[in-house]
């Protein structure tokens, strides 16, 4: 079997969410089935540091997409030609588009409704394209992956898409984010935040992720006398940060905000590991990522009552919601008041619950899907 894949999000130093799925999943898969070829589709030339069997085949179309128009062009036109020149027999595609213009069966993965959601927070060229496009997608796929039950069933009554057509993809976890050491918490502790204990963001800038109300609920926590612990906000700005940014500049204690960029796996996996506690206050969230990672490190969680978030953190999980500012600092009280034996279940409960979380897992959903045919 010939099988096409869309790898534009196969970017070197770029590998964020999506992309990271997309390389896990294609990974495996090539290994696992070597009597298939693989084409891999590119939007630009890949990096040397991505290194695959014999059985697959790297290709670059034109043009690089990274704009609604552009997109349309990649996926209506340079793909459905390079799939016929190839001779492919199916089509898989991750990152959340597809193809309308292809005429074998096509595999779609999606990630969240966002768009339906929250409107105003992306741009209008991107909401326009999602607003036209992902249901004609989603009818057109042969097969749906979500990437947890929330994302399936806002698909389904959103989107009024047959459950039967949609299995669920949990992600996996990147290798480097494990429990670390007492010392070496201090460590870093000591870099970062002057040796203080701290509770960890981590995200885009982005009004969704309810990072402004994060710094407020934080606020409220610190008036409440309880510990002079930090608050450590790591995430590049995405889009309409001027509400983060008035947030910060309002609070009382902007000292003890620390706000991160830039840094590489190694780093954020170390900065996961020393938290006392992860927190995501996000309003939307189709699956939660860097709650995953705090789970993997042994890190407890403190997360909003919303979408996936629930169902990804676990019964370990300290929820609020995340329209109450109230709710959100008591989360961050009950936390810290709590004595070392029930941070510990909390913890326990995380090892347990983490398992269903692995990459061959992930890619064994899709591959028995696709390949059951």
């Amino acid at each position: 079997m010939k099988i096409g894949i869309n790898a534009r999000f196969l970017i070197k130093d770029k590998l964020e969410g999506i992309g990271w799925f997309c390389y896990e999943v294609i990974n495996r898969m090539v290994q696992w089935y070597p009597r298939h070829e693989f084409y891999l589709f590119f939007d630009r030339k890949p990096s040397s540091e991505f290194v695959f069997p014999k059985n697959v085949h790297c290709i670059v179309l034109d043009p690089p997409a990274r704009h609604p128009v552009l997109w349309y062009w990649w996926f209506e036109i340079s793909i459905p030609s390079a799939v016929k020149k190839y001779n492919c027999d199916i089509f898989i595609s991750m990152d959340g588009y597809a193809s309308l213009s292809i005429k074998i069966p096509q595999y779609f993965v999606i990630h969240d409704l966002a768009y339906l959601h929250y409107p105003t927070q992306i741009p209008r060229t991107h909401q326009w394209y999602y607003h036209r496009f992902i249901p004609k997608f989603l009818n057109k796929a042969t097969h749906i992956f979500a990437n947890s039950i929330a994302t399936k069933n806002d698909v389904v009554n959103s989107l009024d898409i047959t459950p039967s057509k949609i299995s669920v993809c949990y992600s996996g976890c990147k290798n480097m984010f494990a429990p670390i050491s007492e010392d070496e918490k201090l460590m870093i502790r000591k870099k970062y935040t002057d040796s203080s204990q701290f509770f960890l963001f981590v995200g885009a800038l982005h009004p969704r992720k309810n990072v402004h109300g994060l710094i407020n609920a934080f606020n409220k926590y610190r008036e409440a006398n309880i510990s002079d612990d930090k608050l450590v906000i790591i995430g590049r700005k995405a889009w309409m940060t001027e509400i983060i940014e008035s947030a910060y500049n309002r609070s009382a204690y902007k000292t003890d905000i620390i706000f991160l960029e830039n840094l590489d796996d190694l780093q954020l996996a170390n900065i996961t590991a020393a938290a006392e506690a992860a927190i995501t206050p996000s309003f939307l969230e189709g699956f939660g990522v860097p709650v995953l990672e705090a789970l993997y490190s042994d890190v407890p969680i403190l997360c909003s009552n919303t979408f996936s978030l629930p169902e990804i953190a676990g019964e370990g999980a300290i929820l609020f919601n995340p329209h109450d500012l109230d709710s959100m600092a008591s989360s961050m009280i009950q936390f810290k008041l709590e004595n070392e034996k029930k941070r510990r279940e909390r913890i326990e409960l995380g090892r347990i619950h983490r398992l269903q979380f692995t990459w061959d897992l992930t890619t064994k959903v899709i591959c028995d899907k696709i390949f059951e045919n």
